[in-house]
């Protein structure tokens, strides 16, 4: 299995990341059928073949997504979705 890390920090506070971490989701939704659910301030997340979890703090959020042999063939594009997410979701 391969492993898929991104961390950004942020300035929207617990609520708002937590807010802006639903949309990544949703958008992970649409794109790759991801179901998840909320434990915490950690949003689990998974489909065939990923396994995941975002946590969002005051001031970070991290994806830590573990990638079946399939899925990690989309490695790339899928981490790029992420951080284009994080770009547009995070930013003050």
């Amino acid at each position: 299995m391969a492993e898929l890390v991104v961390r950004r920090k942020h300035e929207l506070g617990l609520t708002r990341a937590r807010e802006a971490a639903q949309k990544v989701a949703d958008d992970l939704a649409k794109n790759y059928d991801m179901r998840s659910s909320w434990q915490g301030d950690t949003l689990r997340f998974s489909r065939s073949g990923v396994d995941g979890a975002m946590r969002v703090t005051g001031d970070q959020v991290e994806v830590v997504a573990k990638l079946g042999f399939l899925a990690a063939a989309f490695r790339p594009r899928i981490e790029e979705q992420i951080n284009r997410d994080f770009e547009r979701y995070f930013s003050a």
